[in-house]
């Protein structure tokens, strides 16, 4: 059983965040984490390697730095990474990302393809299902639960859904995009730490891409404009006011919420 995970390395938010003067974000300067949803497909799948032996392949694309996710990757237990890295590529949106990755994926043997929900720093959730849709394999997205049956090339999947859930099954391959509540990611051990640095990432550039037009990858082919881009505003003050009775208080709020037609 081959699995490949699809895995971004995200800005670390707790740093702060900083932008180009286009508008994108200069992730160059910035402190960099494997996405959270992410980590939970990578654990995902490293649990049905524990369970059936599958082979392990984890994906990203992004700068030569991302070379760090790959590494973290191999220190949890993947068998292989790639790094899909090209000046090209740069300013990419949902579109022209998925459509890079789904390229690269055209590369490799799969029956499995996980993903993470959606990333901290753009939080659209549509790079999963859009590389299925170039692939045309089905999706299933938002997976709380996962079960996978090798012998009949099913799966079975428990996927959240507003107070509820369903129980979803589909004919492998398949795309599953991933909860972080999925599972709680495994840590890197001493021997994989050092095992990490001993293996080889793949790379990958825009020559490696199957089935993929320029027109469609990289700034130019993002169909997404940003109008303007900034760190967090400040707030202000707001109103401070000091009621001379708890009753007072109390109408004083009351009168804000339906002044405001929250009442």
């Amino acid at each position: 059983m081959k699995v490949v995970v699809c895995v971004k390395q995200v800005p670390d938010t707790k740093g702060g965040v900083k932008f180009k003067p286009d508008g994108t974000l200069d992730r160059s300067a910035m402190l960099a984490i494997m996405n959270p949803d992410d980590k939970a497909a990578l654990e995902a799948a490293l649990e049905l390697k524990d369970e059936f032996g599958a082979e392990v392949t984890v994906v990203t694309m992004g700068l030569p730095k991302a070379d760090a996710v790959l590494r973290e990757a191999f220190a949890m237990g993947a068998d292989k990474g790639v790094l899909v890295t090209d000046r090209v590529l740069g300013g990419a949106d949902t579109w022209a990302t998925s459509t890079t990755i789904a390229g690269a994926l055209r590369n490799l043997d799969y029956d499995l393809i996980l993903t993470g929900r959606q990333a901290i720093d753009g939080d659209t959730a549509q790079v999963g299902p859009q590389i299925s849709e170039h692939l045309h394999i089905p999706v299933i997205s938002y997976a709380e639960g996962i079960k996978v049956n090798p012998e009949e090339k099913t799966i079975e999947v428990k996927r959240q859904f507003e107070d509820r859930y369903h129980i979803v099954k589909a004919k492998l391959p398949c795309l599953v995009t991933c909860l972080s509540e999925l599972n709680t990611p495994r840590y890197m051990t001493p021997g994989g730490i050092f095992d990490a640095f001993q293996k080889e990432v793949t790379v990958w550039g825009r020559k490696d891409l199957k089935d993929v037009l320029d027109s469609d990858i990289g700034k130019v082919g993002s169909p997404t404009v940003i109008a303007k881009a900034s760190d967090k505003v400040a707030k202000g003050a707001g109103e401070k006011v000091v009621p001379d009775s708890p009753e007072e208080a109390v109408d004083y709020i009351v009168g804000k919420l339906q002044e405001k037609h929250v009442i």
